[in-house]
Parts: structure tokens; sequence; C-alpha cells
């Protein structure tokens, strides 16, 4: 756990991303929560690191994510020296995808 971030208001924050139950309602929350660009820049962040971890070059990652350099670098970092959350997404999202 990255105790940089840790305190009461972000634990609240994630307690209240925990309630939500589907698509919608993480629509519905998020759109409340956060501007436009930053739900895109999160969702490109996301996308970013789930073509790292397959592999992607970053030649193919800008041209289809329109990400920046540093961005691609950012969350590469992230991926190999961070608190390996991506992958514990990732990982949930391939078994939901093998399960149906």
């Amino acid at each position: 756990m990255n105790s940089k971030i840790q305190e009461p208001g972000v634990d609240f924050l994630f307690d209240a991303v925990l309630t939500l139950k589907n698509r919608e309602e993480c629509y519905a929350f998020f759109e409340d929560l956060c501007t436009v660009p930053e739900i895109k820049a999160m969702s490109q962040r996301l996308l970013v690191a789930h073509m790292l971890s397959n592999k992607k070059v970053y030649s193919d990652i800008v041209s289809e994510t329109g990400a920046s350099t540093a961005t691609i670098s950012r969350v590469n970092r992230s991926l190999h020296y961070g608190c390996d959350g991506y992958e514990l997404v990732f990982g949930r999202l391939a078994e939901e995808d093998g399960g149906k």
C-alpha cells in the first residue's frame, strides 16, 4: 500500500467506488466526481498500461491512444516499480472474460 496517498478522505473515496455495482453506476458516479478530461486521462492510462502489459511498443501505443511518450513512460514505471495494481485488475478482467 502506498502510504503517500493513504488518508481518511482517500479511504472514503475508495469505499464509495467499491459500492458501485455496474458500468451505468460508474458512469453516473464518475461523471459527477470528475471532469470529462480527468476521466479520459485515467482511461487512457489504463489502456496504455494494458497495451504495455501485452508487449506493445511505444509507437503503436502513441498511434492507438494518442498518449504522449511521457505518459507512456510514467505508466511503464508504475508497471515495473509500482504496487502491482494494474496487474491485479488485468488479471481479474481476464478471469471475467475467460468465464464468459
